[in-house]
């Protein structure tokens, strides 16, 4: 620890990334990527927009963008705030709505990391509620008075999501209590098994944002969108709670995404055809590589991600996840009570999870 860093930089635990590795040739299914490419109106909207114009400021309101994402999801445009990825917008979230001196905020024991990292930053009391041993939620634990609640749905690293009306029972009692409920969506996109925007509808929070004045849904391009590298992020919820995350934003840095972003982000927003098709590809693909990791004798839990949470039956998590990099596959493995027999295998092309099922069944009959 440098001398310089006062006690609060001390104390943080920061978050730590899937690795991204320079040294050798990977099958990357560590970091939850999407493994197809962006729209091509995205890469054309990017290349329009790099021009002389970047000499200027970008739009700080991001106005074109939040009124393509208001079009696309029913809601007005002062319901949605954009940002540089939904973490920023996590980030800004805890700040502008939980009390660093009030009752505990509540969340599960195992879900994004990101989520104690953030509390601790801002300084912000939390108490982690137990998952059930089949790793669902237990909704009634967060029926109680809190200082607010944070719940990603489908959750992660588990993949399992709620349904709508557990989570309203959530958000109602949120509500008596006048605090906020933040259910992070970054992998919603996937948890349909048909992939279609009117499906994904009835899984999303973001029709009851008109119902509780509490809700604050974010949402990430990175997953869905196949646009991790250009980070970019929404949150969908009233005006007032919009209007908070504006305040904390603009205590930072009022021009959180840059030209070339606002311009990949809108046309992706406007290209939903698109990625319903590959996301369906996703979809169809977990579906498979679940049913031949079960018959190999792996535990997976019934995902509604871009990712399944699966325990190997011959060797533990990390043994497994070693003998995987070995053979040029990573993974993801969590050396964390509980799920410390776990991997999380993003989903890749059907190519790419073909390998990592043939590595999977001479691992499992090696002796």
């Amino acid at each position: 620890m440098s001398i310089y860093w006062n006690e609060k930089t001390k104390r943080l635990a920061p978050y730590v990334p899937g690795e991204q590795p320079k040294d050798r040739k990977f099958i990357k299914l560590n970091t939850n990527e999407n493994p197809y490419p962006p729209s091509p109106l995205v890469i054309e909207a990017i290349k329009k927009a790099a021009s002389e114009t970047l000499r200027l400021y970008p739009d700080p309101l991001c106005t074109e963008l939040r009124e393509a994402a208001a079009a696309r999801y029913g809601l007005k445009t002062g319901q949605v705030f954009a940002s540089n990825s939904s973490d920023e917008i996590l980030a800004f979230a805890f700040a502008a709505f939980f009390e660093a001196r009030g009752n505990p905020i509540f969340f599960p024991d195992i879900t994004y990391s990101f989520y104690p990292v953030y509390a601790g930053l801002w300084e912000i009391p939390y108490e982690i509620k137990p998952l059930r041993e089949d790793f669902s939620i237990e909704c009634s634990a967060y029926q109680g008075k809190s200082g607010g609640i944070v719940l990603a749905n489908p959750n992660a690293p588990t993949s399992i999501a709620l349904s709508i009306d557990e989570l309203k029972m959530i958000v109602e009692a949120a509500e008596w209590n006048k605090r906020v409920m933040i259910v992070d969506e970054a992998y919603i996109a996937f948890a349909s098994t048909k992939g279609s925007c009117s499906t994904q509808a009835t899984k999303s929070m973001l029709p009851l944002i008109g119902e509780f004045p509490n809700l604050l849904v974010t949402r990430s391009l990175s997953k869905d969108a196949s646009l991790a590298g250009l980070r970019v992020g929404f949150a969908f919820g009233n005006e007032e709670l919009i209007e908070g995350l504006c305040r904390i934003r603009d205590s930072f840095n009022s021009y959180t995404l840059g030209s070339l972003a606002l311009a990949g982000a809108t046309a992706a927003i406007k290209d939903a055809s698109y990625y319903d098709q590959i996301n369906s590809r996703v979809i169809a693909t977990r579906s498979r590589v679940s049913q031949e990791l079960e018959e190999l004798g792996f535990r997976v839990l019934p995902s509604q991600a871009n990712f399944l949470f699966a325990s190997p039956p011959a060797k533990n998590g990390h043994e497994f996840y070693l003998a995987l990099r070995e053979r040029g596959i990573l993974v993801r493995h969590f050396n964390k009570p509980r799920i410390e027999a776990f991997l999380r295998i993003s989903i890749g092309t059907d190519d790419e999870m073909d390998v990592f099922l043939e590595a999977c069944r001479e691992i499992t009959n090696e002796k």
